[in-house]
């Protein structure tokens, strides 16, 4: 019985607890917040920005107080017309004089015009030319170019002063002086800090090569002989083993047949004569190229030599190098292919831009480092040059559009990729 009363008792007072934990009133839990999707639109609209806020000065990256005329005509000439780099530049000045169409409310006939021209093989010098002759003959009411050769234009130039044409240059400027702005990006600073980048990760000793992408232009020579002056100057273990020139290689064609015929090598030192030494060597080198059979040393013997073998002597003759800078990407993935054939895996390699080829090497660690550049700012702020010229405002005689240090490291971060060349 005492059993019995006892079981009772115990299922009476869980049936108790039981009510009471029932009673109680249940924790809220937080509300999970979710974040908001970016849609494409928005997306766009921030890269976009992230390319205009990086320009110094500023007023070149908007439109604001832009009034300009309707049914004005800009022209922008590249070095390219399909690559990815001049696409971007294209896609920047169409972007400012959207903004200018909106900003003003034109539409139809009186829409603002712009149109983008290049020659279809990058880096053609006499396209170039023709493209910018065909754009003169058109009276744009401002032109803006990126100049091949900096020497090649300077009759047009001299046409456009005369027709009351205002000229600009961008990514690759001119000394002309009549130019009234040039739009680039700083390339003594990224070239200098892409020196310190490679003296680190070399530990500041060993060679480097500098492959350059064309001679005749202002901006590339810039950039090889800041690199070198950086590592000269802040890193005396490191040595700069020499600059070579992409549009420069007959030079080494004929070096090579030289070498091929055992004969000495030309001294490119200029001559004053004052130097007893090398009036000999220069009369010793004569006699022995007249020994010579002239086949040997003939234009057909010199042409001979394929780009490839060029490439090749360049890394035969330097084959203890540690690092390599190219001045574009080009330049870069050229000395890529080269180091893989050459199976030399442990070279730095550091470039320029950011093409597609380029970004793939980078990430399959093939490049090291890349200095980035802002093409879409240099349309934009092209546009906003030709736009202040018309109206007379005044230009800032040099308009920096921003780079970044890209690393596989940091590639895949916002920042870095709405800097990339995408549109």
């Amino acid at each position: 019985m005492k059993k019995r009363w006892m079981a009772a008792l115990l299922s009476i007072c869980m049936a108790a607890l039981a009510g009471a934990c029932a009673a109680e009133p249940k924790e809220q839990e937080a509300p999970v917040k979710t974040e908001k999707k970016e849609t494409p639109e928005e997306a766009a609209e921030r890269m976009k920005q992230a390319k205009l806020e990086i320009i110094s000065p500023s007023a070149y990256g908007n439109i604001d107080g832009l009034d300009v005329e309707p049914a004005t005509y800009f022209s922008v000439i590249g070095k390219g017309g399909t690559q990815e780099y001049w696409q971007m530049v294209k896609a920047g000045a169409e972007a400012a004089v959207s903004d200018l169409n909106k900003e003003l409310n034109y539409t139809g006939g009186d829409k603002i015009k712009v149109v983008y021209s290049g020659p279809a093989d990058a880096d053609n010098v006499d396209e170039q030319v023709n493209i910018l002759d065909e754009e003169l003959a058109r009276y744009p009411s401002a032109l803006g170019i990126s100049i091949i050769d900096s020497q090649s234009c300077n009759v047009q130039f001299d046409l456009a002063v005369q027709n009351g044409i205002p000229i600009i240059t961008f990514d690759s400027v001119s000394s002309y002086q009549g130019i009234m702005a040039n739009i680039s990006t700083d390339n003594k600073k990224a070239s200098s800090e892409a020196a310190a980048h490679m003296a680190e990760e070399l530990e500041e000793e060993g060679r480097v090569l500098i492959l350059a992408h064309d001679s005749r232009a202002i901006t590339c020579r810039e950039r090889a002989e800041s690199f070198a002056q950086e590592l000269k100057e802040s890193y005396p273990d490191i040595s700069v083993t020499e600059i070579y020139y992409m549009d420069r290689l007959d030079e080494l064609r004929e070096r090579i047949v030289r070498e091929r015929a055992g004969l000495p090598a030309v001294n490119e030192e200029e001559d004053d004569g004052e130097n007893p030494e090398q009036d000999d060597a220069a009369a010793e080198k004569e006699l022995q190229d007249a020994a010579v059979d002239e086949s040997v040393l003939s234009e057909e013997a010199v042409q001979a030599v394929t780009d490839e073998e060029v490439y090749q002597y360049i890394l035969e003759k330097n084959p203890d190098i540690k690092g390599v800078f190219g001045t574009n990407g080009q330049a870069a993935l050229k000395m890529v292919s080269l180091c893989e054939e050459m199976e030399m895996d442990d070279v730095v390699i550091i470039g320029y831009d950011a093409d597609k080829e380029e970004i793939e090497a980078l990430r399959d660690g093939k490049i090291f480092g890349l200095v980035v550049q802002n093409p879409y700012g240099m349309g934009y702020a092209a546009v906003v040059a030709e736009a202040r010229c018309v109206l007379e405002s005044g230009n800032e005689a040099e308009i920096d559009t921003g780079y970044i240090w890209v690393t596989a490291e940091n590639l895949d971060r916002k920042e870095t990729q709405q800097m990339l060349y995408t549109k």
